[in-house]
């Protein structure tokens, strides 16, 4: 499987499709393909589809563990140049919603339209102690702590408790973009939240960026393109969207 070497790590990530790009950016907890796998073959036969795993999550090494939003963001723009690509549809999920926000403000040269689903314009940090190496093994989440053991045993190597308190203080503190970063995203962007999705709403990312498109999924969650949830909808909805850009 491919990876690609930048600087101090080497970037894991699947590929399908040919066409314009499109970046898939993962949630906390998870891993490029796990994020998006109903989204797979519905868009890789009109796109490029990239699926990367970030740093300090899955199949990608790097000596050091530490992680957060905005140095995957800089990751991200990196990746672009090493496979030669000017510009890419960003599609973000939670934690990759606000790595894509900060893509669409830092390299808006990179970033030809931006969408984010279940993501947030003001940090929400309640219950994000909960997942803190000793509150899971005082809790007895021990299936939850096996997930992590293995879903991303290469990129921390054993060492679970540094990954978990890297995601939680990422989780605690994103998205913090400021007022001025939040007016520098200029590109097509389009907002999706479930009504029910505890971590942020799209009136509230519209307010920050007011020419974006936002969709309310009704009865939806924080995952509303998940598989076995809303998916179909948010697929169309999406890709009418990516076309309306091209």
């Amino acid at each position: 499987m491919p990876y690609a070497k930048l600087n101090d790590l080497n970037l894991y990530y699947e590929e399908f499709g040919r066409g314009e790009t499109v970046l898939f950016l993962h949630s906390h907890f998870s891993r490029g393909l796990l994020a998006f796998s109903g989204q797979i073959i519905p868009f890789s036969g009109k796109y490029r589809c990239l699926f990367p795993d970030f740093r300090g999550h899955g199949r990608t090494l790097c000596d050091d563990l530490t992680w957060n939003s905005r140095m995957v963001a800089d990751d991200m723009a990196m990746f672009l140049d090493k496979l030669g690509i000017d510009k890419a549809h960003i599609i973000g999920y939670s934690c990759g919603a606000y790595v894509g926000c900060h893509m669409a403000a830092k390299y808006p040269h990179k970033v030809k339209s931006l969408v984010t689903i279940g993501g947030a314009a003001h940090p929400r940090p309640e219950g994000a102690n909960d997942f803190l190496p000793e509150n899971l093994l005082k809790n007895g989440h021990t299936d939850f702590i096996e997930d992590m053991k293995v879903r991303h045993y290469e990129a921390h190597r054993g060492d679970w408790q540094t990954y978990l308190r890297n995601t939680v203080a990422d989780w605690q503190q994103s998205p913090h973009l400021t007022d001025a970063e939040w007016r520098s995203i200029t590109c097509p962007a389009f907002f999706i939240n479930g009504e029910n999705d505890p971590f942020g709403t799209c009136e509230e990312l519209q307010e920050k960026v007011p020419s974006a498109k936002i969709y309310k999924v009704i009865g939806g969650g924080h995952r509303p393109h998940f598989v076995g949830e809303q998916i179909d909808d948010i697929n169309g909805r999406i890709l009418d969207f990516l076309s309306s850009v091209n």
